[in-house]
């Protein structure tokens, strides 16, 4: 019998609340330690990590310079989240919520920064005028698809993601609520991939590069090791538009740039040049060790 849980008057933070996260968890906001961010030579320096939030801005950017817009050309910097880095008092300046990722544009007089994944992508867009359609009526569509994933995407994380895979117990009502809401939100893109290529419609966008890092893992089985659980078998349309985002050259290079995990020739930690790419992945860096 699942024990039950009275919440106090008062709620006060007396002990880690569990789980993965835990350690970087905590009910305030600021920096925790003096820490200046670096700055690289290019135009755009991001500061992030390899998490589907963190790839969405990579791929903006390899994209924009796989089209030819010179002037995106970035330094990528490792924020590694685990060990506090986004708690750095440079981070905090950059992004007062701690949360990765961050940029700083330093192409004008003043930098500007820019912080939520979503913000940056419409940024980069209207700075290169690329992958925003301007057309009122596509601009809507590519915009609502847009922040329907920031919406729903901290269903899938932080609900089902960590009640199903981080959480220290497992809660029934809190898989089952969440796993069902997930289910919806493939559901919401079969349908609309059923009806049109991309998910804004026949081109491909900023919508398009927001939902792919999350719900493309997902219906691979990369993330949770949820894919059984969930049948992400079942969603054909967006399996078939997964394989064809992930078959573009700028997307199977910002999914690369700052990630940590998985097989070291994935892995290029820091990106200040498009030669990285073949010089500079961990698999080169174990070779010259």
């Amino acid at each position: 019998m699942t024990e039950t849980y009275t919440p106090p008057e008062i709620w006060t933070w007396n002990k880690e609340n569990g789980g993965r996260f835990a350690n970087i968890n905590r009910p305030t906001a600021g920096a925790t330690h003096d820490k200046e961010l670096p700055v690289g030579r290019h135009p755009l320096q991001l500061y992030s990590l390899a998490t589907p939030n963190g790839v969405k801005v990579t791929v903006m950017l390899e994209e924009l310079l796989a089209a030819g817009h010179a002037g995106a050309e970035y330094d990528a910097w490792l924020i590694r989240i685990t060990e506090g880095d986004q708690f750095g008092s440079g981070f905090v300046a950059a992004n007062p919520n701690s949360k990765i990722p961050a940029l700083v544009d330093r192409s004008g007089n003043t930098p500007v920064r820019v912080f939520e994944s979503g913000s940056i992508l419409v940024y980069l867009a209207e700075k290169f005028g690329a992958f925003l359609p301007t057309e009122p009526a596509a601009r809507a569509e590519c915009l609502s698809w847009l922040f329907w994933q920031m919406g729903a995407g901290p269903l899938l994380g932080g609900g089902f993601g960590h009640f199903y895979a981080y959480a220290p117990t497992k809660i029934e009502y809190a898989i089952d609520r969440y796993a069902m809401e997930v289910k919806r939100q493939l559901d919401v893109l079969d349908r609309r991939l059923g009806e049109s290529e991309y998910i804004a419609g026949a081109d491909y966008t900023i919508a398009d590069m927001a939902i792919w890092p999350w719900y493309g893992a997902l219906v691979k089985g990369l993330v949770y090791d949820a894919g059984t659980f969930l049948q992400v078998h079942e969603y054909k349309n967006v399996l078939r538009w997964t394989d064809q985002i992930a078959a573009r050259p700028a997307v199977k290079r910002g999914r690369m740039v700052n990630r940590v995990m998985g097989d070291p020739a994935s892995q290029l930690h820091e990106r200040h040049d498009a030669s990285d790419f073949d010089t500079k992945t961990q698999d080169k860096i174990g070779e010259k060790a």
